[in-house]
């Protein structure tokens, strides 16, 4: 499996900077054609290094309530529960869940509070604070990040000697053959009786 390399990285900080640069003047910059800046960026979704492509909202330019910053300490084995009852909610953005199960993240809404009562699951939580923000600024890095998924079947990293498969759609990793054939083996077995 192919790594990422230094025109890998450049595009997606190219990317990172703005997400609508044209693949033509991103090809400019890397000393590429257009339609092989297109097939990377392809790659690089595929690969899952590029999900998506987001747009960056100044809340300043709109009323729409107070931008808060809300820390939820989930009650212990409840942090996936808490995190999945703010996830797909409309008015939070930037959500991180914590090794301690420790729900982070930003609410813009003109009540807080009541936004966060009527969301959570109240047996789910230990508490929470709310702090009103002055300021924020996402600066994603891409730094010198080499690919790494993990094996779908071992959970061990999976190097440049990797493998992968296409599966349901889906693009899977896996750290050796014996690890794909083991997965793929068990992926037609269940596809078969479903």
């Amino acid at each position: 499996m192919r790594g990422l390399d230094k025109t890998d990285r450049e595009i997606v900080r190219m990317l990172i900077d703005d997400g609508r640069r044209s693949y033509s003047d991103i090809a400019e910059q890397v000393d590429l054609s257009a339609p092989a800046v297109s097939d990377r960026v392809d790659r690089l979704q595929e690969l899952g290094v590029i999900r998506r492509f987001t747009v960056d909202i100044d809340r300043d330019m709109l009323r729409e309530g107070t931008a808060a910053l809300v820390t939820v300490r989930a009650a212990p084995g409840q942090g996936s529960r808490v995190r999945d009852a703010l996830t797909d909610a409309d008015r939070v953005e930037h959500l991180f869940l914590t090794a301690d199960e420790t729900v982070v993240c930003t609410v813009v809404a003109e009540d807080v509070r009541a936004f966060l009562a009527d969301r959570l699951p109240t047996d789910a939580v230990s508490d929470y604070d709310v702090q009103l923000l002055a300021d924020s600024v996402w600066t994603p890095r891409f730094g010198q990040a080499e690919l790494a998924p993990d094996c779908a079947e071992c959970g061990n990293r999976v190097g440049s000697d990797g493998e992968r498969e296409r599966l349901g759609g889906e693009l899977v990793h896996f750290c050796c053959s014996s690890c794909r054939d083991a997965y793929v083996e068990r992926y037609e077995r269940l596809s078969e009786g479903v």
